[in-house]
């Protein structure tokens, strides 16, 4: 295995160890709540988040009053044309349709094209029929949640992924880059994602969403969606 392949195999793992671990805190969010972030289980993760980054080494790492992590990477090259600051964000909440509570994330290696029983409910299968895109993964790992809960994927996953790049940016400053920013939002799931996040705190050019589709995908438009309560009486 080459030197790259090692490395790349090591962050993947780092990734994977992250993503399990988060996963299995309960971070969902509350559409009828209205403090701010709507749930305080959603501030348990985000201060594991806060103190993982001071201990990394970023910069100016805070936990906002409406729920917000910000932190800094500083930048590796200074030049008179320095490069715009980037922020990177994620949510941490999920959506509280279904239970995140006990999550048990259900870790399948060099996946063989089976139908994957979910033991905690094994009458609940995911097999290429259910869920198409199975299809497309043999030999890769499949993380799913065990049948009772939902797994939290969304967008933790995108977490995992922003902890793991700040690790390796901070360890090693002989990889070039400008300032980057990262973000991590309570209350996506239910709307107020960025409700009260300023573009003073954020204090980037540009952002990007971890948020995502399949990997290498870049979606540079996203939908708007709009909630409305319909009230119907009579006789059904």
């Amino acid at each position: 295995m080459s030197e790259r392949d090692r490395n790349r195999r090591q962050e993947h793992d780092r990734i994977e160890e992250r993503f399990v671990r988060y996963v299995r805190v309960d971070t969902a969010s509350d559409h009828d709540s209205p403090s701010i972030p709507s749930t305080a289980n959603q501030l348990d993760l985000q201060r594991i988040l806060a103190g993982e980054l001071r201990d990394l080494g970023a910069e100016d790492v805070r936990l906002t009053d409406y729920g917000c992590v910000l932190a800094t990477i500083p930048a590796t090259v200074e030049s008179d044309d320095a490069p715009p600051t980037v922020a990177l964000m994620a949510h941490v909440d999920t959506s509280p349709d279904f239970s995140g509570q006990g999550v048990e994330p259900l870790i399948i290696r060099d996946y063989d094209g089976s139908p994957i029983v979910l033991p905690a409910a094994p009458e609940r299968i995911l097999d290429e029929e259910s869920a198409p895109e199975l299809a497309e993964k043999k030999g890769e790992t499949i993380i799913s949640a065990s049948g009772t809960t939902l797994l939290g994927a969304d967008d933790k996953a995108g977490v995992a992924i922003i902890m793991t790049l700040a690790e390796r940016l901070l360890a090693d400053r002989s990889i070039p880059h400008g300032r980057l920013r990262i973000c991590f939002t309570p209350d996506e799931e239910v709307g107020r994602g960025v409700e009260n996040l300023s573009l003073e705190d954020l204090d980037a050019d540009v952002a990007y969403t971890l948020d995502g589709e399949a990997p290498g995908e870049i979606t540079y438009e996203s939908f708007s969606a709009d909630e409305a309560v319909v009230t119907i009486e009579g006789v059904s």
